[in-house]
């Protein structure tokens, strides 16, 4: 059984794709064991809460330095047992140590086919709002393996959206959860239970 540990910061509409998978038995052997928010009025903790998921909220912003905020992070993930951690709509950095810690066992969803409108600053209704701007004709997601800086990492899959003449931020963002998000993310999950990942360097090799 894979123990997922899933962090979040907002909605958790990602988080819901993980667990209504898990529900119709789309990712088998697998079960979210705790949820992390960085964020003690995110709905995504009323989602836990309704599959009786214990929750804890650990927050950056409450530790004097990022090494502190690491090992609490570790502390909360090895008391859980957990084997992977999926950061779903997580908006803090996560530091060297807990990276290193679960090295090539955290990823991670962007809304934007990387390396496309990523980095420092790009997140929620911001990759859209730039796709649309720049006047790309596609977008998407990505989910990557997680390394210390942001939206970096070995990629696991992409998955593009084409984006729409009358498009708006909120329409695009809708779209890419749908057709892009909430599809990859549960399916990279997938991969990896089945231990059909393999990290080379910058690749990901799907083992069939």
């Amino acid at each position: 059984m894979l123990r997922i540990g899933v962090m979040v910061s907002g909605g958790g509409t990602n988080l819901q794709a993980i667990l209504d998978r898990i529900e119709d038995g789309t990712l088998k052997n697998c079960c979210v064991v705790t949820v992390v928010s960085s964020n003690s009025k995110a709905y995504a903790i009323e989602r836990a809460k309704k599959k009786n998921i214990p929750v804890a909220v650990i927050s950056r912003r409450n530790f004097d330095n990022e090494e502190d905020y690491d090992r609490a992070l570790i502390e909360h993930m090895k008391n859980h047992q957990v084997g992977l951690v999926v950061l779903a709509g997580f908006l803090s950095r996560l530091g060297e140590g807990f990276v290193q810690e679960y090295n090539n066992r955290i990823i991670n969803v962007h809304p934007s086919l990387i390396p496309s409108f990523c980095g420092k600053g790009f997140y929620g209704i911001i990759p859209h709002q730039k796709a649309l701007e720049y006047g790309v004709k596609i977008t998407g997601a990505t989910v990557h393996f997680v390394e210390p800086e942001y939206d970096s990492g070995p990629i696991i899959l992409q998955k593009a959206v084409e984006v729409l003449p009358d498009d708006t931020p909120e329409t695009l963002q809708k779209r890419v959860m749908e057709q892009a998000e909430w599809i990859l993310l549960p399916e990279a999950i997938r991969l990896f239970s089945e231990d059909r990942l393999e990290v080379r360097g910058r690749k990901v090799i799907i083992r069939k």
